[in-house]
């Protein structure tokens, strides 16, 4: 599965809309995405599971790029 993920590159810094971020990794459960991500200390809002067709909306976009982790 394909996992957006929505963070503050900050672990303390508190969730604005503007500074939010986005990556995309594949893993087989949210749980397995944080244990990914700990090492990076973000700040994260949001982990969501992408299914088909917002996975092929998603691949539209130029910043489109799964992380390989």
């Amino acid at each position: 599965m394909i996992y957006k993920v929505l963070y503050q590159e900050l672990e303390d810094e508190a969730p604005v809309r503007e500074r939010t971020q986005s990556l995309y990794i594949e893993a087989d459960s949210v749980r397995e995405v944080r244990k990914k991500l700990q090492d990076r200390k973000y700040n994260v809002e949001y982990i969501q599971e992408l299914d088909e067709a917002h996975l092929e909306y998603e691949k539209q976009s130029d910043d489109f790029k799964v992380e390989k982790i």
